[in-house]
């Protein structure tokens, strides 16, 4: 081999290893950054001035498993998949389902909880007991969740009350602005059980599956959350989690 080709080939072999050290880098123990929309008990929400509830603790323990600290990010729920989009964090944690839709533009995880749609209305609202009953009631939902294009699609003559934050879907129902709500059965359950005076319907809309949203460029950090998922799910660490948030599970 002449002395040209030999440096040639050591000068290539610098450089790949140049360019893949910050994403070893990033591996060994940089942040991971992680959008959310904490409004959403009791997936995730603030308690005394500190995030908290079933995905926060989740991530929490996945990036332990990993060997990399979290760094959380507040921005509305409709704001998540386009901060991925534009790579303004990594991936993204908030009770967001797995569709064909998202997944044209971001990755997904493998699920890490089922849930899925009901509804959800004052105890003494004689008027909705089944799915049907929402058409030509007002029904509130949140800004960019699956329940607007499913309501949209199955049940046109509900007339929509579109709001940008959880609370204020629920406040609409307590106040009678809205004859009902939409929204994933999680927190749903958790509003009714704590606010107390309202009801979710036994009929349940959909059934769907929770996913960590990641950037289609962050392929390997897709599969180091699912190996952390399983490691988590393995030792007993993902049965405590479910155990302390949904305790009638």
């Amino acid at each position: 081999m002449s002395v040209r080709r030999h440096l040639l080939i050591s000068a290539l072999a610098a450089g790949a290893t140049l360019a893949t050290a910050p994403y070893a880098l990033a591996q060994a123990g940089a942040p991971i950054k992680v959008g959310t929309d904490a409004t959403f008990p009791p997936m995730e929400f603030v308690e005394n001035g500190k995030r908290t509830g079933f995905d926060i603790e989740l991530v929490e323990a996945l990036g332990k498993a990993m060997g990399r600290p979290i760094e959380w990010i507040d921005i509305d729920f409709k704001g998540l998949v386009p901060g991925l989009v534009s790579r303004r964090f990594d991936v993204a944690v908030s009770a967001i389902y797995i569709t064909d839709e998202r997944k044209k533009v971001v990755d997904f995880t493998n699920s890490y909880y089922s849930g899925g749609l009901v509804i959800m209305v004052k105890d003494s609202n004689k008027t909705i007991a089944k799915p049907a009953d929402l058409a030509g009631k007002k029904v509130s939902v949140q800004v960019g969740t699956k329940s607007v294009q499913f309501l949209k699609e199955k049940y046109p003559q509900a007339q929509l009350v579109e709001v940008e934050k959880n609370q204020e879907m629920f406040n609409l129902v307590d106040i009678g602005r809205a004859d009902a709500c939409v929204t994933g059965k999680p927190a749903a359950y958790q509003y009714a059980r704590t606010k107390g005076g309202l009801k979710v319907l036994p009929e349940q809309l959909t059934t769907e599956e929770y996913g960590i949203a990641v950037r289609k460029d962050l392929t390997d950090l897709t599969k180091g959350l699912n190996d952390a998922l399983a490691k988590v799910k393995a030792d007993g660490t993902y049965d405590k989690i479910v155990a302390k948030w949904f305790p009638n599970k």
